[in-house]
């Protein structure tokens, strides 16, 4: 089944979402037209004043994806996955940085060094940071202009939901509730990539090893923590780490180095959760709650669902029952908006190429998302993908199935105007 299809009035205000079945009544009997493709959403030519139920917004912030999911009471009525491009943005400033080094040293005419001049205000991410906050605000705005959005559940902290149930409760209690050892085992499934550190394999019960045994004094750090398979653990037993990997000096050395290693996607989400959240409050105006990722976890758990980013999402938060209406979420991918360099340059920063200030050629713009039909030549077929024009009229387009070049722009109709996002499902 599909996501719910998006409704507006005449007026453009956001009306409850349909059923894809009354979409199509709508578009076949003339009584609405197709406002946007992604999301798709319908716009009604009457004026709708009935009150809509509020819809709540509920996002899972990950360091390269983030899951988003519309909840209705308790039907999840859209999913989307937003996949963020900060390392693509770390790399382009890392190329900058390299060929601006390059030009210093080089003997040429003196430039006076600017090292003093620029000072970071309050509250500053680094680019590949701010760039996943501001997408999912984007995003978070976008969903309201088309859906009766009442309140955000955002995963951020975690809730001593425990209290809430039993205010007495105190001291080992805490220890043996609901979220016993979900948060830590959460930790350790991304730090160590959901998959047993001895033995690498994957799609099995793990279990929270003890690195240096608790026998000879090892400790509950999570530094001291891994994950193992049963046969593993039981294996190595109250073995030193060193005596039970002696003979396979490779993974021992990888074990201690990843021991020690900081959860760099954990960060980079640490880093970004407030910035997110009071972004959220301010840009939006609506009630924002938050949730904890063990918190998270449980709830996926208990309700038996899958492992992904938007039902992740959906179970943000405090969640009774859930009921799946879709199970085809839209894939949405950031893609930048371009460049404004005019000069390209080699790997060693000299000019080789120069940029035209034409952008717009035949109506069509690289980035645009099209349909072209050949129905002559050696390209005939029909291709649905994001178009890279040239002013000979001669465009490529990167479709699901890799790229194809030469489709003349006699073949291509508009599909949705270029945003800086890719789509799929």
């Amino acid at each position: 089944m599909s996501n719910f299809v998006f409704l507006l009035d005449i007026h453009k205000r956001p009306l409850n979402p349909i059923r894809p079945g009354l979409a199509r009544k709508l578009l076949t009997t003339g009584k609405a037209a197709v406002f946007k493709r992604y999301p798709f959403t319908l716009i009604l030519k009457v004026e709708i004043t009935a009150p809509q139920e509020p819809i709540t917004l509920k996002l899972d912030p990950g360091s390269k994806a983030t899951g988003i999911a519309l909840v209705r009471g308790e039907n999840i009525i859209f999913g989307a996955e937003l996949t963020h491009r900060g390392q693509a943005i770390k790399a382009s400033l890392e190329s900058r940085r390299s060929l601006r080094r390059g030009r210093r040293n080089r003997h040429t005419r003196y430039r006076k060094a600017r090292f003093l001049n620029r000072t970071r205000p309050k509250g500053w991410l680094a680019p590949s940071l701010q760039h996943r906050v501001e997408t999912t605000l984007t995003w978070a705005t976008r969903l309201m202009k088309v859906a009766p959005i009442g309140s955000i559940v955002q995963e951020l902290v975690r809730f001593d939901l425990q209290q809430l149930e039993n205010p007495e409760i105190n001291g080992l209690e805490y220890q043996q509730g609901v979220l016993c050892g979900y948060e830590s085992r959460e930790y350790l499934l991304n730090k160590w990539d959901r998959k047993c550190a001895y033995c690498g394999i994957t799609d099995t019960p793990l279990q929270v090893e003890h690195i240096h045994p608790r026998a000879k004094g090892g400790s509950n750090r999570i530094s001291n923590l891994c994950l193992a398979c049963d046969a593993c653990n039981k294996k190595k037993g109250t073995q030193a780490l060193e005596q039970f990997l002696s003979k396979k000096p490779d993974i021992l050395k990888r074990i201690l180095s990843q021991a020690k290693r900081p959860l760099k996607d954990a960060a980079a989400v640490n880093s970004t959760r407030w910035a997110l959240f009071n972004g959220l409050r301010l840009t939006t105006g609506l009630p924002v709650s938050t949730g904890s990722g063990g918190l998270t976890k449980f709830n996926r758990t208990r309700l038996n669902l899958p492992k992904s980013h938007w039902l992740d999402a959906a179970c943000v938060g405090k969640v009774e029952e859930l009921k799946v209406l879709t199970f085809q979420p839209l894939l949405i991918k950031a893609a930048g908006h371009g460049t404004r360099q005019m000069c390209g340059t080699n790997r060693f920063g000299f000019p080789v190429r120069h940029r035209s200030k034409k952008q717009i050629h035949f109506g069509f713009q690289t980035g645009d998302i099209i349909s072209a039909t050949v129905t002559a030549g050696k390209k005939v077929g029909s291709y649905v993908g994001r178009v890279l024009c040239r002013a000979s009229g001669s465009f490529d387009i990167a479709t699901m199935k890799g790229r194809v070049a030469g489709i003349s722009h006699k073949y291509c109709k508009p599909i949705h105007k270029k945003d800086g996002y890719s789509y799929g499902f």
